[in-house]
């Protein structure tokens, strides 16, 4: 994955990645890594684009506002 103006690093990432796996009740693992969908969406808000110029190093579009 490239590195993007909106990315935050894995250590910030690591201080809020508890809040946010217990936002929703887990009944198998993840097969996506979260920190990829949250910098995803942190370059939709900081760069205003819309989902289908999201850069194909994101995971896939509609997994990225599913999360959203």
């Amino acid at each position: 994955m490239h590195n993007y103006p909106s990315d935050i690093t894995r250590e910030e990432f690591n201080i809020i990645r508890n809040e946010l796996e217990q936002a929703k009740k887990t009944t198998k693992p993840r097969e996506i890594d979260l920190y990829g969908i949250f910098c995803a969406i942190l370059y939709l808000i900081k760069s205003g684009c819309q989902g289908r110029m999201l850069p194909a190093d994101f995971p896939k579009r509609g997994i990225v506002r599913y999360y959203y």
